[in-house]
């Protein structure tokens, strides 16, 4: 049996495993109504390091759901990185990398109110069906015209709404409006904390309408996550479809997830203090 093949078999077999996440996402889809009809995987080595009587793997576990809601299909999918070692011909210490935040200490608080009011000024048309196509074409790989970070949520959304037409403004002082060119960038261009505060405080430009509930948001808006509820905004995501109760369904990046239930309950991030953003992307 081929080695990956035999890692996704065990995976379902051991509870210990999947139960930081498998027990909540089966929860999650018993609240909405869902049941998942299908489940395919594929493992994918990535980093292979090999000394003395070991072998240590990384690799991407991609997980594919085909979702039933109300006779409504869709697939969601998502890509979980994990790691084993191999000793003396024995599979052990299988397990699940640590999901990556941002935890970056270089964000900064935007409100971006100048004295000067934009209101009514530089309005953009925001393609909202571009920016879902991006959203869809480049949510498991990079696309080479921008850097990648590690954690790389809020560069993908924000290249996702450049796609959409939304206008950028502050070049070249990284602390001012939101940004990309060449080598350098805003910080809200690729910081979470610092996106979420620019979309509450911009006048001019880029610009986000918070609204109250999930339901009020269409495809090609965001919503950012703060995971431990501490006042710190960790992680970004776009919205690309709807559910058959309304609910928004979003792709990301770092771990990479496509049409994934906008909750992230199923998520290891996931807290019970967590704390969401809502943003019409546009519509102010």
């Amino acid at each position: 049996m081929h080695m990956m093949t035999r890692l996704w078999m065990d995976f379902f077999k051991d509870e210990t495993a999947r139960d930081h996440w498998w027990a909540r996402k089966r929860k999650l889809m018993q609240e909405r109504g869902a049941e998942i009809v299908r489940i395919n995987g594929k493992g994918q080595v990535f980093h292979k390091v090999k000394y003395d009587d070991q072998e240590n793997y990384h690799y991407l576990l991609h997980l594919s759901f085909l979702m039933n809601q109300e006779d409504y299909f869709y697939i969601e999918e998502t890509v979980i990185p994990y790691q084993f070692q191999i000793r003396n011909g024995k599979i052990i210490e299988h397990e699940e990398v640590e999901h990556q935040l941002d935890t970056r200490q270089d964000f900064l608080t935007f409100t971006e109110h100048d004295g000067v009011n934009h209101q009514g000024q530089e309005r953009f048309t925001y393609d909202r069906l571009a920016a879902v196509k991006y959203a869809e074409l480049w949510w498991n790989r990079y696309n080479p015209d921008y850097k990648a970070f590690d954690v790389d949520c809020t560069n993908y959304v924000s290249q996702c709404l450049r796609a959409g037409g939304a206008p950028m403004h502050g070049m070249p002082n990284q602390s001012k409006g939101w940004w990309y060119q060449g080598e350098k960038w805003s910080l809200s261009w690729a910081v979470a904390h610092s996106l979420r505060w620019y979309l509450s405080g911009s006048t001019k430009g880029l610009r986000g309408r918070e609204v109250e509930s999930p339901t009020d948001l269409y495809p090609g808006d965001v919503i950012c996550y703060d995971f431990q509820g501490d006042g710190r905004w960790d992680h970004n995501t776009i919205v690309v479809a709807k559910d058959a109760h309304g609910m928004p369904l979003v792709n990301a990046h770092t771990d990479n997830s496509r049409h994934r239930y906008w909750s992230y309950e199923d998520s290891t991030a996931w807290t019970p203090e967590i704390k969401y953003k809502f943003f019409q992307i546009g519509m102010v």
